[in-house]
């Protein structure tokens, strides 16, 4: 067993800065806390296996896990037994972020399944270092920018409730909006059959496919009619839509007016 004796400056966050770093260790490692620390602390899981233990209470880090200790919580981690656990970290004081965004239990271990999430909290996670690292202008206030991208996200998943596929059916329409869409091809990319898709998408969601992917279309245009006086036709192609009537007919459909209204009305 190890106990870390860190330098002064990782006693706490009582500073106000964030402290990161990116660890890939073997099964030697153990950090002992018995008395907690005075900031928050957030891991994110890319492979091995760690272990986290409070008083009464512990769990495994799998890949694709989001594990946060609340302040002053007497803890111990480390690496597995035989096994390597590669993760990135993050210490942040606790009046940093929004408090309903932080878990109101002392240890919290959520496993992120969809890649599109995964992907975006890895993405976080990097930015994070890479600020920490840097420290250029307003470096903290990046890190905390990026620490709160990742609590929205499991916020999210927390209210939405949705299936992994779902999620990342969503995340790949929103990333090709402009794009045709083809039900075929989302399905295979989530391993699922078209007609499956479907049904779990419309039971998730309450939309289509479909909707959903007009439903996005609309709600650019409209923040394009609002804040740029680009033509109505630009618009229509820039969101998606070869046929201006149909753009029309879909902004009737979801916004309950025309789109020459809808300008003038936000205008």
């Amino acid at each position: 067993m190890i106990k870390l004796n860190l330098p002064s400056e990782y006693n706490g966050s009582a500073s106000g800065i964030v402290l990161s770093g990116h660890f890939d260790e073997p099964d030697s490692y153990s950090v002992v806390r018995p008395a907690g620390r005075s900031d928050w602390l957030i891991t994110y899981t890319l492979e091995g296996e760690g272990y986290f233990h409070i008083p009464g209470e512990e769990h495994c880090c799998d890949p694709g896990d989001v594990t946060l200790i609340k302040p002053g919580t007497p803890h111990q981690y480390g690496t597995a037994k035989g096994m390597r656990w590669h993760f990135m970290w993050a210490h942040f004081p606790d009046h940093a972020l929004r408090a309903n965004l932080l878990p109101e239990t002392k240890l919290f271990n959520e496993m992120v399944t969809g890649d599109s999430t995964r992907n975006r909290i890895y993405w976080a996670f990097s930015r994070l270092l890479t600020d920490s690292r840097e420290r250029s202008s307003y470096w903290n206030e990046l890190c905390l920018a990026s620490l709160n991208e990742v609590l929205i996200l499991l916020a999210r998943r927390r209210k939405q409730h949705f299936d992994s596929r779902v999620e990342d059916t969503l995340n790949r329409i929103s990333q090709s909006m402009r794009e045709p869409i083809k039900i075929e091809e989302l399905a295979a990319a989530v391993q699922l059959s078209p007609s499956r898709l479907s049904h779990l998408f419309k039971e998730s969601t309450g939309l289509s496919i479909i909707d959903t992917l007009n439903q996005m279309r609309i709600r650019q245009a409209a923040l394009l009619l609002e804040h740029t006086d680009r033509s109505l036709a630009d618009i229509a192609y820039d969101v998606g839509y070869q046929n201006y009537n149909h753009f029309i007919n879909q902004f009737h459909k979801w916004q309950d007016m025309s789109p020459s209204g809808y300008r003038k009305k936000r205008r």
